[in-house]
């Protein structure tokens, strides 16, 4: 039948290899952040980032977009210490006990009102972005919509960053990831792209982390 495509006996044992490597690499990372008290394993992608590039110090104000289930947050909050802040945005309530230096507010960050948040009214040192669209199948749409969230999160890092200030957002490699870095190079002088251990090989995820 036309549109299918058929794999050798090789090419379906190496397949299945590299899909049961994956899992595995998944399901390390799920078991240790759960050993570790954090609620999904991004938490070490974060940390690889942090421990290559010490972008975050103690009493940083930090903002957190898609922030839920919330690793993230309670990562930050250790590294920052009392003295400093951690905002986390996202669609759904970040359901875990969160560290009195760390606060969340449920919202849309397409909407067109966020920054006028009072919690968002002060300067922040790093914004962090762990957005990821809700997958439809459609290549189209995903990759549209990956970007358009990649694009939400440079502008509101432009409104809320102070002028040292970092941005580290999470992409996926695509027809428009190229173009992207280069709008993030407009606004930054230091640009790395960075694929943590912790993301599965399979997976075509990576991180710009950008300077000023």
């Amino acid at each position: 039948m036309p549109g299918l495509i058929y794999l050798t006996k090789h090419q379906k044992n190496a397949t299945n290899k590299t899909m049961k490597r994956s899992l595995s690499q998944t399901n390390f990372y799920t078991q240790l952040a759960k050993q570790q008290g954090y609620p999904a394993r991004s938490v070490f992608k974060l940390k690889e980032i942090q421990d290559k590039y010490r972008l975050f110090n103690t009493g940083n104000n930090i903002l957190d977009l898609g922030c839920a289930p919330g690793s993230w947050l309670v990562y930050l909050s250790n590294i920052i210490g009392p003295k400093g802040r951690v905002i986390g945005l996202d669609l759904v309530d970040v359901k875990i006990k969160l560290p009195a230096n760390v606060s969340t507010i449920k919202t849309d960050i397409n909407d067109n009102h966020i920054l006028a948040f009072p919690a968002l009214q002060t300067k922040f040192d790093a914004v962090v972005s762990d957005l990821a669209p809700h997958i439809t199948g459609i290549k189209e749409t995903d990759t549209q919509n990956s970007l358009e969230l990649w694009q939400t999160a440079l502008k509101i890092s432009q409104a809320v960053l102070k002028p040292q200030g970092k941005f580290i957002c999470k992409m996926f490699d695509n027809e428009f990831s190229e173009d992207f870095i280069k709008q993030v190079k407009k606004h930054f002088k230091q640009i790395r792209k960075f694929r943590p251990q912790a993301t599965p090989k399979s997976s075509r995820e990576f991180y710009v982390v950008a300077g000023r």
